[in-house]
């Protein structure tokens, strides 16, 4: 068994690009089956804006590749902003 106090000291790596994502803040639980449907990460806190709220992302529990003792992968496509030249 494992808590969630003990997910929410794992970094989410993205295994598609080697990058941490963050850590997660969250679970969505499906009240009627009692699975876990969702991880909720919350970013590092990137976005630069007027509020400079951190971003979350939504990672489905069907794209988490493997749960380690220090890290969670997962399998996350990412929208790139900015085009680097």
């Amino acid at each position: 068994m494992v808590k969630i106090s003990e997910f929410q000291i794992k970094d989410v790596v993205n295994v598609s690009e080697g990058k941490k994502l963050g850590t997660i803040g969250d679970i969505d639980i499906n009240l009627a089956t009692g699975k876990i449907e969702a991880i909720i990460v919350s970013g590092s806190g990137k976005m630069l804006g007027l509020f400079n709220k951190e971003q979350e992302i939504i990672i489905p529990w069907r794209n988490i590749v493997k749960i380690g003792a220090d890290v969670i992968l997962v399998r996350h496509q990412t929208k790139y902003e900015e085009i680097e030249e």
